[in-house]
């Protein structure tokens, strides 16, 4: 390992940054000298901005794509070799502003109903019921779940964030009857290796056959649920500040969009047992 690799190891732990975000971060990096054929830091300034026109016009990568490289370039250059903000002058293609496809009650019913895998159907239930990202269902321990409260932990979230979701009754008595045939110790869906939770990969596949044997085709993931959740919540009412806490988001304007596919939103004391609701459209 070479020592400015190490250097910027060190940098993203002392911010403590998630092992995804390092392994990005690496990735641009590595892939900035591997088309440069020299060492990051023997780089001027007009040679990187060079790298993001070939990423752009050569490579054609996505918007999403190129902001994701430089913001791992930018923290190798200004937060690990001192260099000024300003020195890294990169206009980069604007991202497209568009609405996904989002799931209605009815499809998620539908989703949830297909999958027969009662483990994964648990999983997709409580990652719609409490709109928890891929990486914060994974990390669910039993210990996270405060029955006499209705809350669930959501522990160091994006951000490296804690926060408390509320656990409708339904989903509640839905957990209880999971754990009740499973008996989960430590992680609340513990993968095949001792002490580990499920794999990514296998929640994903799941949620993929479930949504196609639903015969729902609208495109997009498992994340698909977490947009479900916050749009449900403010079609029933919730206030745009409590849907913020729930999502975990640092800034407000990211659950304002939310609003925005929502068009007819008015803040409500609604019902928001979003399971129970999933329960009542789909009879």
């Amino acid at each position: 390992m070479t020592p400015l690799r190490q250097a910027m190891i060190k940098a993203m732990q002392m911010r403590g940054f998630a092992e995804r975000t390092h392994q990005s971060y690496l990735a641009a990096v590595t892939d900035l000298a591997r088309y440069t054929r020299r060492s990051p830091d023997s780089l001027s300034a007009a040679e990187v901005n060079g790298y993001f026109e070939y990423l752009v016009i050569e490579r054609e990568l996505a918007p999403a794509s190129c902001r994701l490289f430089f913001n791992g370039i930018r923290f190798l250059y200004v937060e690990v070799l001192d260099w000024a903000p300003s020195a890294l002058s990169i206009v980069l293609p604007k991202r497209p502003q568009r609405i996904p496809q989002l799931l209605n009650h009815s499809e998620v019913a539908r989703i949830l109903g297909a999958c027969k895998n009662l483990r994964y159907r648990q999983m997709l239930t409580l990652c719609y019921g409490c709109g928890l990202r891929l990486s914060e269902l994974l990390a669910v321990k039993v210990s996270d779940i405060d029955g006499e409260r209705k809350l669930l932990r959501v522990d160091q979230g994006k951000g490296a964030k804690d926060r408390l979701v509320p656990v409708s009754e339904t989903l509640l008595e839905q957990l209880r009857a999971y754990w009740r045939w499973y008996h989960p110790r430590g992680w609340l869906f513990p993968g095949r290796v001792v002490g580990r939770p499920l794999s990514p990969t296998s929640v994903q596949k799941a949620y993929t056959r479930a949504k196609r044997q639903a015969d729902v085709t609208k495109v997009g993931g498992i994340h698909g649920l977490r947009h479900a959740y916050a749009t449900h919540l403010l079609e029933a009412g919730l206030s745009v500040q409590r849907l913020q806490q729930r999502m975990g988001h640092r800034n407000l304007a990211s659950t304002l969009r939310y609003v925005h596919w929502v068009p007819n939103y008015r803040e409500s004391e609604g019902q928001f047992d979003l399971i129970a609701q999933l329960e009542v459209d789909h009879d």
